[in-house]
């Protein structure tokens, strides 16, 4: 088969498109012929790589993957059907697995970080991991928000327990799980701010809905800003995934008993602030990552049912993946990058 994939880890030039071995399923999986894969920041950081990373190379990226059934050895009423996959495999049965806290669990995997993904012809997937999509959606409006659906949904209501009434301050506008955390908010009548990066994403994000914006670029210190907006209290949860050219800021616009929750860091991890202020405004600071397969599964009938389709800045073709990767890595995007099959 056809396939993006590396055979070390490095910057964006060590991708390569060619022939890799057609993979072969075994007992409980399913072949999956990929139509759509989108990519996310992962893809990045796997590419690099980071210690404790061991991935069997070649290794083929990509989580957000619709496609269909060509083989399986379960169901076979599956055959044919278009699908997307729930990319959080569980290996073992253990506490957080029966607790429903599964991206906890030691035997976790997320297909395109330690298995392969969905940058080729084809994938073999658990078949317990398939979710039929409706009709009417194409493929790559399917795969574009699966991981950061999935992400968002534990990020939000199981971890920092966002409710209606509460306001939402999101930190950047171009991302996949900003963009989702925006659309999920609104959709549940919550009160959202958005930190934007120039004119052009401001409008944009104006146009989806956020009740307001804010042009980092225009107002560096962009804290004061949201405890304007706030009336001086802040916001009541903080999502930020910028990291180290963002954090301390953040902590100043979160509201007192509030939280800030962080699933990634994009402009860096060495993050400094004054701890003093942590335990006096008595804020929580919460890490997130995935979620379970009752997450997904809710996630995606949430999105499904309220009809929210996250922005796709661009459309492309698998092979042409390096050049998408530099793309998402310069931060011009807004919104999800899709790569098809031709």
């Amino acid at each position: 088969m056809k396939a993006l994939y590396f055979n070390q880890h490095g910057e964006a030039d060590v991708l390569q498109f060619g022939d890799l071995a057609d993979p072969e399923i075994s007992a409980g999986e399913t072949l999956i012929k990929v139509n759509a894969v989108a990519l996310n920041h992962l893809d990045i950081w796997v590419r690099r790589g980071w210690p404790g990373l061991n991935l069997k190379l070649p290794h083929i990226g990509g989580s957000d993957i619709a496609g269909e059934v060509i083989e399986t050895n379960c169901d076979k009423t599956l055959i044919g059907k278009k699908v997307i996959i729930n990319p959080g495999i569980t290996t073992s049965d253990d506490r957080w697995v029966k607790s429903g806290q599964d991206s906890l669990s030691p035997g976790y995997k997320i297909i395109g970080e330690q298995l392969p993904g969905g940058t080729a012809e084809y994938v073999k997937v658990p078949t317990k991991n398939l979710l039929v999509y409706p009709e009417n959606l194409s493929a790559q409006d399917a795969a574009a928000p699966v991981l950061v659906g999935i992400t968002t949904w534990r990020m939000l209501f199981d971890r920092a327990k966002l409710k209606p009434g509460m306001t939402l301050l999101i930190v950047g506008s171009g991302g996949g799980v900003n963009l989702m955390s925006l659309l999920i908010a609104k959709a549940k009548g919550i009160k959202t701010i958005v930190l934007c990066g120039g004119e052009e994403k401001l409008q944009k994000t104006k146009n989806l809905g956020a009740d307001h914006t804010i042009d980092y670029k225009v107002s560096p210190d962009w804290h004061k800003e949201v405890l304007k907006i706030t009336h001086g209290i802040g916001a009541d949860v903080v999502v930020d995934n910028v990291g180290e050219a963002s954090f301390a800021k953040s902590i100043k616009a979160v509201a007192k008993g509030g939280a800030i929750v962080t699933v990634g860091n994009t402009t860096g991890w060495n993050i400094s602030y004054d701890n003093r202020v942590i335990f006096s405004k008595q804020i929580s600071i919460i890490g997130s990552t995935m979620g379970s397969t009752s997450d997904f599964n809710e996630a995606m009938t949430f999105i499904w049912k309220k009809k929210i389709k996250i922005p796709i800045d661009t459309v492309s073709l698998i092979k042409d993946g390096k050049e998408m990767h530099l793309r998402m890595e310069k931060g011009e995007q807004f919104g999800k990058i899709v790569l098809l099959n031709e």
